[in-house]
């Protein structure tokens, strides 16, 4: 089950405006910038990421159906600032895995205890 939509939305208004200031340098997080499916307006939301082989995955801490995961399925990509550089993706794919045999062992401890089984990866686009 994922975290409560009170609390994205406190976060939405109050923690991710100060998480954006550092979580495009920190290991575990990013910054996904991605367009409004409506509005076509651009986003930056602060998330956590893991490299799994030569994907990034993304764990959906608040569920598959958060704008920002939304935005990204519809447009097919997106672009993340992590380790202080910026990598655009491509590819989603959505998925479930109750092992969460996909992000290192930490956050998997971390996912289990609040219950967070959903993950979408992608890949960098090929340059």
């Amino acid at each position: 089950m994922p975290i409560p939509k009170a609390v994205a939305r406190f976060n939405k208004r109050v923690t991710n405006p100060v998480t954006r200031r550092f979580a495009g340098r920190l290991p575990g997080f990013a910054i996904v910038t991605h367009v409004g499916r409506s509005s076509g307006r651009t986003y930056r939301t602060p998330v956590n990421v893991f490299r799994d082989g030569e994907r990034y995955v993304f764990a959906l801490t608040y569920g598959a159906d958060s704008d920002w995961v939304r935005n990204v399925l519809a447009a097919h990509r997106c672009t993340i600032e992590t380790g202080g550089r910026a990598v655009e993706l491509t590819d989603p794919e959505r998925f479930d895995d109750p092992t969460r045999r996909a992000v290192p062992p930490p956050a998997r401890w971390v996912l289990g205890v609040i219950g967070v089984d959903e993950f979408l990866a992608m890949r960098p686009v090929a340059r």
